[in-house]
């Protein structure tokens, strides 16, 4: 992504091309008239423009979002959630188109990633759209003389901010829960990918009053800022690092406001000596998120495997892993695409490099990216295990946020669990064993939001997904979530002896 005027914008055909930003609901450009050029990370070339936001476009969006809010409340809530449904089916109808964008912005494979992105997009706002009869509140039993009870209110204009690695499903979990409970919002879609988000505001702007619903197209000083600082603003949710995550929450500290946080991760797979086996490796690959590039806050980014497997295993490992193929991202063929840009496509590459310098260090396969032929043409990266008996070096440390794996040997299961427990995130984790009651000791033992004993997939809507620790705070995917992040409880107690 870059702000360059120079580089001439090549429309790919079967992908969503942007009207602007949705404000009030009318598409509009920047006040200032500025533009950023959205980059195709396979081929390094602009495939559109969108505006780029600054604080008096945030002004006008909370504005318009503040001006909807009170009819937006006082809709029923099962209207609100009909609404949810009609959008979920149009989003369906059209998640070819919308699985082709994903794939073009954000370099994930079509077949592999993109396409079950824009399934999960409709189907959460099929979710919450059940959920709207949900935002109920209790009797609390005074006495016969007194009736006193609780509401579930919305809490205005939520200022929302999403990253770039699955931004249409993380905009849906804002979007949808917020909705439902009344609240209005103001997104800022990620520079690097605001094609997918646009689309999906295009599609709900169909069905919701204008106003409801605001996206802002722009970078994180100058329209993220400004948004989580803005004074209208009543709750700010918030996915991406932890440390931009604690800027956030300075922010919402600054005038009290409530705040959710999804963060960063460093997630342990903990596989036991009775695991070596195909599943457990299908299941390793899943969890890395290799197909997507491990650009996922949940990727199992350290590999805990049992001294007696280690060498088994990772060869079962290498096999598996290396007959993926990489390639561009809206091939049918492909089966990991690109990193999202050109920054991150170097920090990853640092951190290869330093692992294949360190001496204690192992390299079980993979290495640095070619510097010829097709995949030179692109920000592609090769999938890399790196074998340690280490948890303290930096590659086992830090969120590499790309395809960069650590296994770490380990003989006792107490100090395995303790260096799974040593890192300051906590998002999730996974076990594989035969022995259940051996996985389920572990999971409960394990310092993580979110922990799978024997699979690596993904998120479900209905599940209670968050963080501990520097991860995050609050949870999504969930009618918890819908309830805990987006409405605030009331109690109302009246005298019935007047």
């Amino acid at each position: 992504m870059s702000m360059t005027e120079t580089k001439p914008t090549t429309p790919v055909a079967g992908t969503y091309q942007p009207k602007g930003m949705l404000i009030g609901g009318k598409w509009v450009g920047s006040a200032s008239g500025a533009r950023i050029a959205v980059e195709n990370p396979a081929k390094r070339t602009t495939v559109a423009e969108v505006p780029r936001a600054a604080a008096a476009d945030v002004d006008a969006a909370v504005a318009a979002a503040d001006k909807a809010f009170p009819a937006w409340k006082a809709v029923v809530p099962r209207e609100r959630g009909k609404l949810l449904l009609k959008i979920a089916e149009a989003i369906q109808a059209r998640s070819e188109e919308l699985a082709r964008t994903i794939a073009l912005e954000t370099g994930n494979a079509l077949r592999t990633q993109a396409r079950g992105e824009a399934n999960m997009t409709a189907d959460i706002f099929r979710y919450f759209g059940g959920l709207a009869s949900e935002l109920k509140g209790e009797t609390v039993p005074l006495g016969e003389h007194v009736l006193s009870y609780t509401r579930r209110e919305p809490l205005g204009v939520v200022g929302a901010i999403i990253p770039w690695n699955a931004p249409v499903m993380l905009a849906a979990l804002k979007i949808a829960p917020a909705l439902c409970a009344g609240n209005v919002m103001v997104m800022k879609a990620a520079e690097d990918a605001p094609l997918g988000v646009l689309m999906m505001a295009d599609i709900c702007q169909e069905f919701l009053p204008p106003g409801v619903l605001n996206v802002l197209t722009g970078y994180g000083a100058e329209c993220g800022g400004p948004l989580a600082n803005h004074p209208r603003i009543a709750k700010l949710s918030f996915t991406g690092s932890t440390e931009v995550g604690k800027v956030i929450m300075r922010a919402a500290a600054e005038r009290i406001v409530p705040v959710s946080l999804e963060l960063g991760g460093k997630s342990p797979s903990l596989v036991y000596p009775d695991a070596d086996e195909d599943w457990a490796v299908d299941g390793i690959i899943n969890a890395m998120r290799f197909t997507r590039q491990s650009q996922s806050c949940t990727a199992g980014s350290r590999l805990f495997l049992h001294e007696d497997i280690f060498d088994s295993f990772l060869a079962k490992l290498e096999k598996k892993t290396t007959a993926l193929k990489i390639g561009d991202p809206l091939d049918e063929a492909s089966d990991i695409g690109t990193i999202i840009n050109n920054k991150q496509f170097t920090k990853v590459c640092k951190y290869v490099d330093e692992g294949l310098k360190r001496s204690d260090a192992q390299l079980v396969f993979g290495g640095l990216p070619p510097k010829t032929g097709p995949l030179s043409e692109g920000y592609f990266t090769i999938p890399t295990v790196f074998a340690d008996r280490s948890n303290d070096w930096r590659l086992a440390r830090e969120e590499i946020f790309g395809p960069v794996l650590v296994a770490i040997r380990w003989s006792d299961e107490a100090e395995a669990i303790r260096m799974a427990n040593d890192s300051h995130y906590g998002l999730a984790a996974y076990v594989w064993t035969h022995d259940i009651g051996r996985g389920l000791r572990a999971a409960h033992a394990i310092e993580s939001g979110w922990v799978q004993v024997n699979q690596g997939g993904g998120q479900t809507p209905g599940m209670s997904y968050g963080g501990f620790k520097q991860s995050g705070l609050g949870r999504e995917f969930s009618l918890e979530g819908m309830l805990d992040s987006f409405t605030q409880r009331k109690s109302v107690t009246v005298n019935l002896a007047v």
